[in-house]
């Protein structure tokens, strides 16, 4: 197995992961920040407008995540620096 094999495979594999954990957490922690608060406007509806507004910016900060491991993982599958580097060392630059 050459380097250029190596390095597409290891890119391949950690985008995979990368994208499988990002998406898997910000799921479990939107699923945990929703039905806290649901609970929390159960048990308190006159602040309901408070607890509604914290919890769209607390949704958006972990969509966040996600978007940062997808934007990684397409920079590993696109713009990847060790391409370039291995793909000098080929050609004997």
């Amino acid at each position: 197995m050459d380097s250029m094999t190596i390095i597409a495979v290891a890119s391949i594999v950690i985008a995979g992961l990368t994208t499988g954990f990002g998406c898997m957490g910000p799921a479990f922690a939107e699923g945990r920040a929703v039905a806290t608060a649901l609970t929390a406007l159960a048990q308190q509806p006159d602040a309901s407008a408070t607890i509604t507004r914290t919890l769209f910016v607390g949704l958006a900060m972990i969509e966040s995540t996600a978007i940062y491991c997808f934007v990684v993982s397409m920079i590993l599958i696109f713009a990847n620096p060790f391409w370039n580097f291995a793909i000098a060392q080929a050609a004997g630059k």
